[in-house]
């Protein structure tokens, strides 16, 4: 199985502006996410960045880097623009992996790669894992998907889907035994000829609305298989406290 990673990494981020190059256990935190991708069996492996400076730190490091425009509203956008620059054939398969994704495991990557080549009838392969508190479930940043009995995603979103209508009559407090709640794990594989016609789609209502770019995809009447990932994800890094937590369970390792 042939398959390329590409990495978009935003310096200005609103909420931890310069995080990729923020130091967990000694390294910058986008040196982790490219460990992640070396060790998941890509072919090729390229960091696409606004900024000179992570561009800088990443060669240093020994990764492929390429600067892409700092325009760009949205990582797959940025990935769009990387595969052109980097001349990728329309069949190969590229899974995006965000720069703030320092501990997830390779085995994952290579999951949701694998699982684009088995699945000819989708557009898009992705990730999933079971919900299995109230609080995850009630959270409106934890993005939930429902899937048909193929695993083909029928809709995400970021209030509560399914609606168990008796369950949830009674408490909200805690899950019914029986629930079936899935947390969407925002993973991705690509042929890089879908990436190219997808940033040429305008943004979709839906997609507005609920903030969640692969809505446009089922707007437009294309697949996304989903499958539970057969390990768990770990921590993305969005905030400071999310940086805190990820640099406690790097100690712990």
């Amino acid at each position: 199985m042939n398959f390329s990673v590409i990495i978009p990494a935003r310096y200005a981020s609103t909420r931890l502006p310069g995080k990729p190059l923020v130091d967990i256990a000694g390294k910058p935190m986008i040196q982790h996410v490219y460990e992640r991708a070396l060790d998941s069996g890509a072919a090729r492996i390229c960091i696409a960045t606004d900024d000179e400076r992570i561009c800088q730190a990443a060669k240093a490091f020994g990764a492929e880097a390429i600067m892409t425009s700092a325009s760009h509203p949205s990582g797959t956008d940025r990935l769009a623009e990387a595969v052109s620059t980097l001349g990728i054939d329309d069949d190969h398969v590229v899974v995006n992996l965000q720069g703030d994704e320092p501990m997830m495991p390779a085995a994952l990557i290579h999951q949701v790669a694998e699982d684009l080549y088995a699945q000819p009838q989708a557009a898009i392969a992705t990730l999933c894992e079971r919900i299995v508190t109230a609080a995850e479930l009630f959270d409106p940043h934890v993005v939930k998907v429902v899937m048909d009995q193929a695993g083909n995603a029928i809709y995400f979103s970021r209030a509560v889907i399914p609606w168990d209508r008796e369950a949830f009559s009674v408490t909200t407090e805690e899950l019914p035994d029986n629930a079936e709640h899935y947390r969407h794990i925002g993973l991705y594989a690509y042929h890089a000829g879908f990436i190219r016609d997808y940033v040429q789609w305008p943004a979709c209502a839906l997609e507005q609305m609920e903030s969640l770019e692969q809505l446009r995809v089922l707007w437009q009447g294309y697949k996304i298989h989903v499958t539970v990932a057969t390990e768990h994800p770990g921590h993305a890094v969005d905030t400071e406290a999310d940086l805190q937590l990820v640099v406690e369970a790097m100690k712990r390792r």
